[in-house]
């Protein structure tokens, strides 16, 4: 596999959105993914990087989640911002990379970042559960660099 383009179909990028909404349903944190073919840089210095460029470092409450995969390095990061880090488990972004991966070994790419967004979410609600005064602040779109 080597595009972005090829790396989901339309179907399977629906449903990742689907799963970012449902996510995102009961809590005030936002969560990205973000595809790319390749990238010269750390993946986890890429994913910090993409981070920023999608403005996810800008929520209210901090709580932003990015997945980030570079499709032809076969590697992927799942990291978010101070105030999401600051309250997880230790073992947190490590468990939900494990999870991610399970599926991805599989070739089970959908399933994988589906499965890595409902962990996510799951967290956020835990710890940032929605208020009536909530607003989506970013894109459920996925982006593509």
């Amino acid at each position: 596999m080597s595009r972005v383009e090829d790396f989901l179909t339309q179907t399977e990028e629906q449903e990742i959105v689907e799963a970012i909404i449902e996510a995102e349903n009961n809590t005030s944190g936002e969560i990205r993914v973000h595809i790319e073919a390749h990238t010269t840089k750390d993946h986890y210095e890429r994913a910090k990087e993409v981070f920023h460029i999608l403005k996810m470092d800008n929520t209210k409450q901090e709580n932003g989640v990015l997945l980030y995969v570079a499709v032809n390095d076969r590697k992927f990061v799942i990291c978010g911002d101070k105030g999401i880090d600051k309250v997880v488990p230790a073992d947190f972004w490590q468990t939900t990379k494990d999870t991610i991966q399970k599926h991805f070994i599989k070739g089970a790419y959908k399933e994988g970042i589906k499965a890595g967004i409902l962990k996510a979410g799951l967290e956020l609600k835990a710890h940032f559960p929605w208020q009536t005064d909530d607003t989506n602040e970013l894109s459920n779109e996925i982006s593509k660099g």
